[in-house]
This record gives structure tokens, C-alpha cells and sequence, in this order.
């Protein structure tokens, strides 16, 4: 959480070249692409949590198994 505390440093995008407001978009671009795969990640874990027979959910990590027998 200190990472998000820290002061951000603020831009104006119409002032700077057009070089630099690439590679700022470029980089911009890569951390959005980097945050939705490890989000995309984290729903795959927490999925792969469930207990699913014949496509029917029969146990998530927070609920109590229901509908099987042994």
C-alpha cells in the first residue's frame, strides 16, 4: 500500500513532445496489459477453488459441500 501513498507526478500530455507522450502511452499501455493478466490470473486461482462435477458447482472455498454422496 506505500506505493499507492506516494505523490504522483503530475503531467501535462499536450506539453511534451510527441516522442515522449509515445513512449509514456507505450508504457501506460504495457502496465494495463501486465494488471489485467495477473486480474485474469488470480480469477483462474480462485476458480480452480471449486469443486464442479457433470458442470454442476458442488463446493466453493467459502461454502460447505452439498449435493454429493459417498
Amino acid at each position: 500500500m506505500g506505493a499507492r501513498n506516494k505523490k504522483l507526478k503530475k503531467l501535462n500530455v499536450l506539453e511534451i513532445s510527441k516522442h515522449e507522450r509515445t513512449q509514456l502511452i507505450k508504457e501506460v499501455r504495457e502496465k494495463l496489459r501486465q494488471k489485467t493478466i495477473e486480474a485474469k490470473l488470480w480469477q483462474s486461482l480462485l476458480e480452480a477453488e471449486n469443486l464442479t462435477i457433470n458442470g454442476n458447482i458442488m463446493c466453493k472455498s467459502n461454502q460447505p459441500l452439498h449435493g454429493f454422496k459417498l
